[in-house]
């Protein structure tokens, strides 16, 4: 035994209070939900932010991707809102004579789903089966 201290784990707990720390300079006052976001980022989560309108739910979210350096997407569910809106679609190339996928929001690190509850059930049946790993 040669007596020296693993430091990975002290460096992960310093890099998580810098992200924290870097967060709470774009979102005030919160630091309880900053944590726990950060919980649910660092184990490869899903987070439901529940708040008043205008209290920095999607800054949250985007303050998260932004100091991580992760995409960052936004979906605002309507009435209208179609299933391809959200996954993409393959749409026809007609230079190449080929169809191209296209992919929708859902392709990226930080998903905001804004308003899941103006939504139909089969887009939020559709966006939860997207979010299982």
């Amino acid at each position: 035994m040669t007596g020296t201290v693993d430091r990975r784990p002290f460096e992960q707990v310093e890099r998580a209070a810098r992200i924290l720390d870097e967060v709470e300079r774009a979102v005030v006052g919160k630091r309880p939900a900053l944590e726990l976001a950060l919980c649910a980022l660092l184990a490869d989560g899903h987070v439901l932010i529940e708040d008043y309108p205008g209290l920095a739910k999607t800054l949250i979210a985007r303050s998260f991707a932004t100091v991580t350096g992760a995409r960052f997407s936004r979906v605002q569910f309507t009435p209208d809102l179609m299933p391809s809106d959200v996954t993409g679609a393959s749409i026809y190339n007609q230079r190449t004579s080929e169809f191209e996928f296209r992919p929708g929001p859902v392709f990226t690190n930080v998903l905001l789903a804004d308003e899941i509850n103006r939504a139909r059930a089969g887009i939020r049946y559709r966006r939860r089966n997207s979010t299982a790993s």
